[in-house]
C-alpha cells in the first residue's frame, strides 16, 4: 500500500515529505518545485510482540525500541495540482497519472490560509482551506470520469449486446487506478439508481466517480502550517465541512528541524513523540534555542507536530493496515539464519494466510499447503483471516527461489 501527498502547490507537501522520510526533495517557495514525483520510507508504530514472548527480537526489515516496531511504509510526494487540472492545467496531466499507484492520499493544506488556489503566497487568512480541499476532490473526481467515459460505447455495447458483467468491464477499464471489484461493488450496492451501466448518464458518471473516489482513495487531511495564528479556526472550519474525513494539525517545518536536530545528537525526539529533551544546548546558536523554543511550545499547545499521526492515521485507520510477523521455525521464531522475529509485514484487513504467503513470495503463495501459528502450535489452512500481531509460519511445497 501506498499513501500520496497529494494537494495544490506551495502547502508545505514537500516539507511533509522530508520530515516524514528523512529523504531529499527539492523545496521551494513558488508553484511547482516538485515535478518528479519523490519518493521514500516513513515508518508506523505497532507494538511488538517480543516483549509478550519473552525474547531479545533482531528486527532485519524494521526497528524495535523499547517494545515498539517502527513498520515502513512508501510515501509518494507527487506535483502540485491547481484548479482545472483535470483539462491539463499547469502539471495536472502529470499529477493526475502520477497519483494511480496511490492507495490512499494525505492531502496537505494551508491551514493558515496564505496561499491563493494557484499557490502563490497572498495575504494570511485571505484564502478559505475548505476550498482547497473541494477542489482537489473534484479534480480526481472529474479525472476519474474521464478515464470511464473514454471508450464507454464499447462497456454500453458489453453489456447491452455482448451480455459481459458490467462490474468485471468496469473493473477492466479502472484496475490501472489500484481500484477493485470490491471497490466498485460497494458503491453500486449502496445506490441502486447505479444498477442499470448501460443507461449511465454524464451525472450518473460522475456520481459514481465522486463514490468511488471516497472508498478507493481514502484521504485524511494534513492541516498544515499550525505555527500561524489564522490556522487554529480554519481547523475547526474543516473539520466542520468534512466530518467524515480526519483532519490532523500539523507543522511539518517543526517535524523536519526536529528530524534533523535529532539525528546531528543535538536532542532526543521520535517521531509522534509529545515533547523532545535537549542534549547539547552548547551547540546550539541563540536563534536554535529560539526555533527549538518555539516548535516546544507549539507541540505544548497542539500535542504534537502531527505528522506522524497524518501518516499513521492513514495506513492504520484509512487503509486498515494491520502487523503480522512471519517466522520459519514456528518454535522460535526464527527464520533460517535464526534470526528473532526479523520481520514485520504490513497487510490490510481482511487479508488470508494464503495471501500473506503471496505477500512473502509467489512461490510460497503458488505451493501453499498450510500455516501455523506460532503462538498456539495450530495448524490454520488458507482461509485463515489474519489477526493483528498473528505470529505466522507457511508451509509450502516450493521453496523461495534466487
Amino acid at each position: 500500500m501506498i499513501a500520496g501527498l497529494v494537494g495544490k502547490t506551495h502547502v508545505g507537501k514537500s516539507t511533509f515529505f522530508s520530515a516524514a522520510t528523512l529523504a531529499p526533495a527539492k523545496i521551494g517557495q513558488v508553484p511547482f518545485t516538485t515535478i518528479e514525483p519523490n519518493r521514500g520510507v516513513a515508518n508506523i508504530r505497532v507494538k511488538c510482540v517480543c516483549s509478550e514472548l519473552g525474547v531479545k527480537d533482531e528486527p532485519r526489515n524494521s526497528t524495535c525500541i523499547n517494545g515498539t516496531r517502527w513498520a515502513p511504509v512508501e510515501l509518494v510526494d507527487v506535483a502540485g495540482l491547481v484548479p482545472d487540472a483535470h483539462k491539463g492545467r499547469g502539471l495536472g496531466n502529470k499529477f493526475l497519472d502520477d497519483l494511480r499507484q496511490a492507495d490512499g492520499f494525505i492531502q496537505v493544506v494551508d491551514a493558515a490560509g496564505c496561499t491563493d488556489a494557484n499557490g502563490n503566497a497572498c495575504e494570511v487568512g485571505a484564502r478559505d482551506p475548505v476550498e482547497d480541499v473541494r477542489f482537489l476532490e473534484y479534480e480526481i473526481t472529474m479525472w476519474m470520469s474521464q478515464i470511464l467515459k473514454k471508450d464507454w460505447d464499447k462497456i454500453v455495447k458489453g453489456v447491452t449486446q455482448l451480455k459481459q458483467d458490467p462490474v468485471a468491464l468496469l473493473t477492466e477499464r479502472l484496475t490501472g487506478l489500484m481500484i477493485t471489484r470490491k471497490h466498485i461493488l460497494v458503491v453500486l450496492n449502496s445506490h441502486p439508481e447505479l444498477a442499470r451501466v448501460d443507461r449511465w448518464k454524464d451525472d450518473d458518471l460522475k456520481l459514481f466517480a465522486e463514490e468511488l473516489r471516497r472508498i478507493s482513495k481514502p484521504m485524511v487531511i494534513a492541516a498544515n502550517k499550525i505555527d500561524i495564528p489564522t490556522a487554529e479556526g480554519n481547523i475547526e472550519h474543516i473539520r466542520s465541512e468534512f466530518k467524515g474525513i480526519p483532519v490532523i494539525p500539523c507543522s511539518a517545518e517543526a517535524e523536519l528541524a526536529l528530524r534533523l536536530a535529532s539525528k546531528k545528537g543535538v536532542i532526543s525526539y521520535m517521531p509522534g513523540d509529545r515533547e523532545f529533551k535537549l542534549l547539547k544546548a552548547d551547540a546550539l546558536s541563540d536563534r536554535q534555542r529560539e526555533g527549538l523554543k518555539r516548535v516546544e511550545d507549539l507541540m505544548a499547545k497542539w500535542g504534537s507536530t502531527g505528522v506522524q499521526e497524518a501518516i499513521e492515521t492513514v495506513y492504520k485507520r484509512e487503509l486498515k493496515m494491520i502487523p503480522v510477523f512471519p517466522v520459519e521455525d514456528a518454535g522460535r521464531f526464527t527464520d533460517h539464519q535464526g534470526k528473532v522475529l526479523p520481520d514485520v509485514l504490513l497487510v490490510q484487513e481482511g487479508t488470508t494466510a494464503k495471501g500473506l504467503a503471496y505477500k512473502i513470495h509467489t512461490d510460497l503463495g503458488e505451493g501453499f499447503l498450510y500455516a501455523i501459528n506460532a503462538r498456539t502450535g495450530q495448524k490454520i489452512g488458507e482461509d485463515y483471516v489474519l489477526k493483528e500481531r498473528d505470529i505466522i509460519k507457511i508451509v509450502s511445497a516450493k521453496g523461495i527461489k534466487g
